[in-house]
């Protein structure tokens, strides 16, 4: 698990709740700026503050700065945040204006969470990267496999540092490729006595077996021994979802799906999903019911055709459904057959230019989740004449069907636009890593993700 945004959000909601005290007091020279609130009301009040700043740092990517930010780019990211915090806390108090801190303590209290975040994380190491919680990786292999962990390791500075490579007696052809001989080089570790004791000289937290082949090969009691004395031992698909987020589908086998601790639906899930997905889904459509008439009259001035685009794709069980989307495109868009739509696409009109980068377009989609053809949250839904090549050409597409399909989803909130095979390989990579890792937690993240991919304009 990776422990740095855990931290940092940890460490901020501390910064908050010390800004808010220090306002407080330089504003009042007391924690409660109103005399007639009560101790319930001044605690509401606090974690309000403190649950926005922090929303609005996660939405402003403060958390995942690059490990080369300069001192002004960290400055401008947090002053970022607290504007959105400010917009933030407006529409609460219009909302609740009993719970409102006051201009004077509230402009204190950010302008304070500005500074004392900046100062942190600049002194802490530039964007606060140098984190406790780094991994020294040990990959037991030096094949193409282990060449691309390799490559993984160096992706991700702070997180994992690289032990070296270990080869393996029996292995096989030693590296071939130029390439991977200017990876290697010097990273390559002469073993010293038994694992165990080379994962201890090289400092080895984990080890990663990116063996090609394993038979006869693996030192099985050697990394029993390893896992016994504490040194994590990981094979290549379980190291290359922790750290991409995704599967790696060459290397994934029945077995691997039959015996993973992931790949069910827990009775909570059971629960929770669908009653999220009424919830979001009548919260979506009253909110967005005001703007319907101005996006219907928009589209009919726009271009002749009608309101809403209905289109047949594939849903849980492979069962077909309508599905409903605002039209962005001509009525002739498909004249010559179903084609992948792609960006910059010259049948899209002008408003529906706007109502794709806006995701507005997909709003009706609301209805199909009430519907329940579909979930909030899933892989994104096809049509059923892409769907039956892609079952030809890529291993475990129809894996993904095991779900409803969603409005939103891991793979639209980490992949961008695409409209190739390739594309559809990488997106079921991030599908079947939620299918598998489906929980609570991922869910929730996945909606802040996509708040992100709504105003900045990212992901599909």
């Amino acid at each position: 698990m990776d422990l740095r945004v855990p931290f940092y959000i940890c460490t901020d909601a501390v910064l908050a709740l010390m800004s808010l005290v220090l306002a407080a007091g330089v504003r009042f020279g007391r924690f409660t700026p109103r005399g007639e609130w009560d101790f319930t009301t001044g605690v509401k009040a606090g974690a309000i503050f403190v649950l926005v700043a922090l929303f609005s740092s996660y939405l402003m990517e403060v958390y995942t700065l690059p490990r080369d930010s300069r001192k002004r780019d960290i400055l401008a990211t947090c002053v970022q945040g607290g504007c959105a915090a400010f917009f933030f806390l407006s529409v609460v108090y219009y909302l609740a204006p009993e719970l409102m801190l006051g201009r004077g303590v509230l402009f204190f209290a950010l302008g304070f969470f500005v500074l004392f975040q900046f100062a942190w994380y600049a002194a802490s190491g530039i964007g606060a990267r140098r984190v406790p919680f780094s991994k020294r990786v040990l990959i037991l292999g030096s094949g193409d496999l282990a060449c691309q962990l390799g490559g993984l390791l160096a992706s991700q500075p702070g997180r994992f540092t690289l032990a070296g490579y270990l080869e393996c007696q029996g292995e096989g052809r030693p590296v071939q490729t130029v390439h991977q001989k200017e990876l290697f080089g010097s990273q390559v570790v002469p073993r010293c006595g038994d694992l165990l004791q080379t994962a201890g000289e090289y400092k080895a937290s984990a080890i990663v077996v990116a063996l090609a082949e394993r038979r006869g090969v693996l030192p099985l009691q050697e990394m029993m021994r390893c896992k016994l004395n504490g040194v994590e031992v990981l094979d290549a698909p379980a190291f290359y979802e922790m750290v991409q987020g995704k599967l790696l589908l060459e290397e994934m086998t029945p077995s691997f799906i039959i015996f993973s601790s992931g790949f069910h639906r827990s009775a909570f899930a059971k629960v929770y999903k669908p009653a999220m997905d009424v919830v979001l889904a009548l919260a979506g459509l009253i909110l967005a019911a005001p703007l319907f008439p101005f996006i219907a009259l928009a589209i009919k001035l726009d271009s002749p055709g009608p309101l809403l685009f209905k289109q047949v794709r594939v849903g849980q069980g492979e069962r077909h459904f309508t599905l409903y989307k605002f039209r962005s495109m001509r009525v002739d868009a498909e004249r010559e057959g179903a084609v992948w739509a792609v960006r910059n696409d010259a049948r899209i009109t002008r408003v529906g230019s706007f109502l794709r980068n806006s995701r507005i377009d997909e709003l009706p989609q609301l209805y199909n989740v009430l519907k329940g053809d579909m979930s909030f949250i899933g892989p994104r839904p096809e049509r059923p004449e892409f769907v039956e090549d892609l079952k030809r050409s890529i291993s475990y597409y129809s894996k993904r069907h095991t779900i409803k399909p969603g409005l939103t989803g891991w793979a639209q909130v980490r992949y961008p636009y695409g409209a190739t095979v390739e594309d559809a390989i990488e997106k079921l990579r991030y599908d079947l890593y939620y299918i598998k890792n489906l929980s609570f937690l991922l869910d929730m993240e996945i909606l802040f993700e996509t708040v992100k991919v709504v105003l900045f304009g990212r992901g599909r």
